[in-house]
Parts: C-alpha cells; structure tokens; sequence
C-alpha cells in the first residue's frame, strides 16, 4: 500500500495480478529503473507501477520532498547517477524527458542492451490495462485533470491520477478536509460504483502534444479543448499540430468499447480531428449548437451545463475566468461519461480550490494581492489577465493590474511576438525580465529578445518595461506597488520566485 502524509492510504485495492502480469511482460520485466524519478510524473509513474506489484527503483540529480515521499514508501531512489550505479538486476530503463542520451546510465543501458523506454511510453503501457481517460488540448490540461480527478474520488470512482502540476486536494477529493500537495494519486483496479461499475480502474491523466508524446497512451475516454500553434519548433505549421491531434483522436478506443471522444465544439479544428473515427464523438462549449452547452457568469462564477439528454447541473467555481468554466464543464461531461453522479461531481466543483501555479492566490503585502500562474502562450495570457480584470477588478477600488511575464523559449517569443503583444491588454504595467533559455539552439536565442517584446508592447500603448535580474524587478515593484494594486507573475520558468520574493521582502 502506498502511504502519503498524515499516514492516510490512498489506495484502497490490494495488487491486481492480472495487471501485474500485463506490466511484467510490456514493460519487458520485473525490475523497472526509473531516470529522472524525482520528477512530477515521473514519480507519480512509479507508484503506479508498483502498486502493480512490480520491484522498482530509480534516480535523480538531487534530493527533494518527492525523492522522500518515494523513499517513504519503500521505493529507492539513488543522487549517484554514474554509470555503475544503475543496478546489475535491472531489465527496463524509464527515463524521464529531461534526460538526453549521453546520460550516463543511458549510454550504459545501451551497452547492456537493455529495453529502454520514455515516461509517455511507459504510461501509455500502464493506461492500456486500465479505463484511461486522457486530457488534450493546447491549455488546460493540468486544471482539468486535477479538477476531474477531485470529482471522481468526491463520487467514489477512485481514480488514478497524474497531473503535470501538485493540487492539494487531490488524494482525497476537494471535499475532504484531510489535504496535502501531490500531483498523483493511486486508485483502484476496478470501478466501485455508478453505470460503469466493474469495469478495470480508471486512470486519468495528461495527453501532452509536446513532441507527439500523446500518441503513445491508449484511452477509452479522451477531451480535446482548443487546438492552436504552439510548439512550433517540433511541428513547423498548425496544420502538423492538428494532424498530430486527429492521429491521437483515432488512438481512442471504438464505440462497442465504450470508447468517447469529447471535443471542443469551437476552437478544436473539430472536423479535420473527428474525421473517420471509430469511437463516438460529442461537442462541448458556449455555443448552443454543442451536445454540452456551456452556461457562465463572470461576476460570481456561476457555471451551468445542458446535458445531451436535457438535464441540467449548475455549480458556482471559485477559480475565475470562462476558461475555467469550460475546464471544470469537460471534467463533468467526462465525469458522467464514466457514469458518476451529477451532484457529487457538481459538490466537489465548488469546493475545488485550484493547483499550484495556475491563477494560484500566493498572498497579500501591503494591500497588494499576489497571483502566481504558469501561462506561457498568448492565449493564456489574455484568458488569465481578463479572468482576473473581471472578478478582482483592482480599478475599482483605484488600484492596477501590473504583470510580470518572462517569455518561455526564444522559438515560441519569436513565433507569437505579434501575438503576445496583443495578450496584455488588461494589464496596466507589465515587467518582462529575460527570455527562458531552454532547449532552443544558441542561434535561436539571438533571433528575439525580451526586449522585443518591450517595444511591440508600447507600440500598443501599454506601459512596459524591461528588467533583470530577478532581485531589480522585486525591487521595482516594492517602488510601485501600492495598496488596491494586483500583481500577476506568469510564466513557465522560474518567474515564480518574484511573486514569493515580493511577499518575502527578497529572494533568499
């Protein structure tokens, strides 16, 4: 049994040896080793695998929290990654994206011959004996998994889960009190309850398009929200993305197995994606013409969904902007699909409190409130900045919207820049420090600059500045912040640190 925190188990099933059998062979033994096991999903992959029942063990450059909660339950994890510390009994290596090949435990499984996996691999291995269930869509995901993995346990469905971000109510449902920050949790290997009672286990999680990693999970269920460029510098044009969708689309299990594919009604290149699929398909959205219609009211985040068959199910989300909405909308519409309860689901919807890092409330200094969100793509952008212009509306009280945005990759900053110009029109002042080195080439980050970006952003009128290094821009908002003021600090980076160094007084 896995343990977490307080002692509390998570996982209610004893080991499904059907299942382990499965892993044993398709992951080709029992000896799993895990690279990058620190990792977000990479350590929620590796409680899956052994709740299975297979011995596994792994690494990570550096110690944290999650490598303890791994030791914790009794799965070792080793910061010596040398070459000779991959152990002698190992007959799988799973590695984590972050990991290049001139890793040394990767040159070594290679020369030992031994199988050798990706995380995406691995996880489409673990879905296909389970009732997957998979969220895709350039934004979105993390917020709609960690929403419908709370509501499934809230209607007693005990979910597996996997979420690209922590959310403290997910090992116990949002309406429980007992709560602490994972990005995972471990259910059970059948359905207990609703229409869709005996069927093997449901395992919800995140269909990344990030170089194609989607088309290696096999769901039963899947959702696709909207469909725009991003990733560029893997696809090359947004008729690849959407392909590389519609080739995800036809991974989903057929109609005779339940197989269902929910999809943006608007935004989501539907007919291109839907063409030719063998599973049943069903619109979503604020149109009244989807088979999911969409109610929503800004000022109090009152969300209301017309059902196919004509029931209707309202409940009020905390979390503000329509882009919510719409997340917590496709989490009941795939909620019911599994054949949970309306009103469970609906419950747990107003009691659902966000996850890390996405429109995140951090604090309050000095009358200023602090947000924290991991928007990178123009169209997040705009959807974060209105959702909070709406519901806090700080020029009411005489106070501003000042954004701190660092760009995330020099390809995507010069792919958008015309786009992230026109992002920030509900800011009143916006700070962008340096772009986010990460894996563009050293030609491409002489292509753009942050202060690019600058320049684009007063041309449109807006008051725009840019600083670095991180400890200058908390000291200019220290200089301009004042009582009434809401400050945003975005990106997929470690913009972070500005937002908890503000309330701090500094970065330590």
């Amino acid at each position: 049994m896995v343990k977490t925190p307080g002692n509390t188990d998570i996982s209610t099933n004893q080991p499904d040896e059907a299942n382990r059998s499965r892993l044993t062979i398709e992951l080709g033994g029992q000896r799993p080793f895990l690279i990058g096991i620190g990792g977000c999903g990479m350590s929620a992959l590796a409680r899956l695998i052994a709740e299975a029942g297979l011995s596994i063990c792994g690494c990570d450059s550096t110690a944290s929290p999650v490598t303890d909660a791994l030791a914790n339950a009794s799965i070792a994890v080793g910061f010596d990654e040398s070459a000779e510390q991959l152990p002698e009994d190992t007959d799988v290596v799973i590695a984590s994206a972050a990991i290049k090949p001139d890793h040394p435990m990767m040159i070594e499984a290679t020369r030992r011959g031994l199988t050798m996996m990706s995380y995406p691999e691995a996880l489409g291995v673990c879905m296909r004996g389970r009732t997957g269930i998979a969220i895709a869509g350039t934004h979105g995901k993390s917020t709609t998994t960690a929403m419908l993995g709370c509501a499934l346990t809230d209607a007693h469905i005990e979910p597996s889960v996997i979420v690209g971000a922590t959310c403290s109510q997910l090992a116990n449902g949002a309406c429980s009190e007992n709560q602490w920050p994972v990005g995972y949790r471990v259910g059970q290997a059948t359905i207990p309850v609703g229409s869709w009672t005996g069927r093997s286990g449901v395992l919800l999680a995140e269909a990344c398009e990030f170089n194609r990693s989607f088309h290696h999970l096999r769901p039963t269920i899947a959702s696709i929200s909207q469909i725009e460029a991003d990733h560029l510098d893997i696809y090359g044009s947004l008729d690849a993305v959407v392909e590389a969708f519609a080739e995800f689309a036809r991974l989903i299990a057929p109609a005779d197995q339940g197989g269902k594919l929910i999809i943006a009604h608007d935004g989501a290149h539907r007919r291109e994606v839907t063409a030719g699929l063998a599973c049943s398909v069903e619109t979503i959205g604020f149109n009244p013409a989807a088979d999911w219609v969409i109610g929503y009211e800004p000022s109090t985040g009152q969300v209301t969904i017309h059902e196919p068959d004509g029931a209707i199910r309202s409940w009020a989300l905390t979390m503000p902007g329509e882009h919510n909405a719409f997340n917590s909308a496709m989490a009941y519409a795939l909620g019911r699909s599994v054949g949970a309860d309306s009103e469970l689901l609906a419950q747990s919807f107003e009691s659902f409190a966000g996850l890390d890092r996405r429109l995140q409330l951090l604090g309050t200094r000095d009358g200023v409130r602090v947000y924290d969100d991991y928007g990178h793509h123009p169209t997040e952008i705009d959807a974060t900045l209105r959702a909070l212009a709406q519901r806090e509306n700080p020029r009411k009280v005489g106070g501003r919207l000042i954004c701190v945005f660092q760009p995330h990759q020099h390809s995507r900053t010069r792919f958008f820049l015309d786009e992230f110009a026109t992002s920030f029109e509900h800011a009143d002042i916006v700070i962008v420090p340096h772009i986010y080195f990460v894996r563009d080439s050293e030609i491409e980050k002489h292509r753009v600059s942050s202060a690019d970006l600058v320049d684009k952003l007063r041309a449109r009128k807006v008051r725009a500045m840019h600083l670095y290094p991180f400890e200058a821009i908390i000291e200019q908002l220290e200089n301009l912040c004042r009582p009434g003021d809401l400050l945003v600090v975005m990106g997929a980076g470690p913009v972070w640190k500005i937002g908890k160094g503000y309330l701090d007084g500094g970065i330590a």
